[in-house]
């Protein structure tokens, strides 16, 4: 578990790792920097839990595979702490990739605190729509899985080196999706492991600009590892489009709509904000070089 500010969540996160009919043979959490109560929380409260305090945020990938590095056990489920993952999620997991050797790495069903379905699995890559073959022919039909609670053999994530560390937060997991299955493995999915996943908590706070341009530059840093500078071209082109013809638009609408649509349309813009200043960003960057 990677943990940043998450006073308000870590401890209800531990206790069901705890109390899962076969807990977990080993716990780390790692504490990137946090600001808060949260290693304090776990060291009173959980002391047989391994916490790991870093000085500096190393990011999810970074602190990841901290952790990775002194697990011992066959099977390594990497968990964000805003979830509960509920009884006998842990058995059938552990189960699932016992019964599946053709799947390199799986992730759990993830649900909203409601109870209703959370989306949790892709079948395809950022971008691979405009793709001309890069990611064409791989096992099985699942291209990557929610990170937020994912299981994989220790032995195989080792042999991939953990995650990458080009990423600092979000698109680490599908970059992992990716090269697993290019290693030859499938991703897979585990119905019968339901984990309740709040989502959002490291970024409460965050302005939606913020947080929509960290995920299109991680989504460009996936882009100029896996695809060919032509493909990446090729989706700037699209994406410049989308997003001008997007806020002119919004734009166009905003002053005729009522308070709640003036609020999303906002959001909106933002979001396409961040993403036509990030692809300016990466037009200037490749005619620099």
């Amino acid at each position: 578990v990677v943990a940043y500010n998450s006073a308000g969540c870590i401890l209800p996160c531990l206790a069901a790792l705890a109390s899962q009919n076969s807990p977990c043979r080993e716990v780390f959490v790692v504490d990137n920097a946090s600001s808060d109560e949260t290693a304090l929380l776990i060291a009173e409260n959980h002391p047989a839990v391994t916490l790991m305090r870093n000085e500096t945020n190393l990011g999810f990938a970074g602190a990841n595979n901290q952790a990775l590095r002194r697990c011992s056990g066959g099977y390594v489920l990497f968990l964000n702490p805003d979830t509960d993952v509920l009884p006998g999620a842990l058995d059938a997991m552990v189960a699932y990739m016992k019964s599946h050797p053709r799947v390199g790495l799986a992730g759990a069903r993830m649900l909203n605190p409601d109870g209703s379905s959370q989306w949790s699995v892709s079948y395809r890559y950022p971008g691979e729509k405009l793709t001309r073959g890069e990611v064409a022919g791989l096992p099985g039909a699942i291209a990557a899985v929610l990170g937020a609670a994912m299981i994989a053999p220790r032995s195989l994530l080792m042999k991939l080196g953990g995650f990458s560390e080009d990423f600092f937060l979000y698109g680490e997991d599908q970059d992992l999706c990716l090269r697993m299955r290019r290693a030859g493995h499938e991703i897979g999915f585990i119905e019968d492991a339901p984990v309740i996943h709040e989502g959002g908590l490291s970024e409460r706070g965050s302005r939606d600009y913020d947080r929509w341009k960290r995920k299109i530059e991680a989504e460009y840093i996936f882009y100029r590892k896996h695809y060919r500078p032509s493909t990446v071209r090729r989706i700037s082109r699209a994406y410049a489009v989308k997003a001008r013809w997007r806020l002119a638009t919004l734009r166009l609408a905003l002053p005729f709509l009522n308070s709640p649509g003036k609020e999303k349309a906002r959001e909106k813009l933002a979001k396409y904000r961040a993403i036509d200043d990030t692809v300016r960003s990466q037009e200037r960057k490749e005619n620099a070089n």
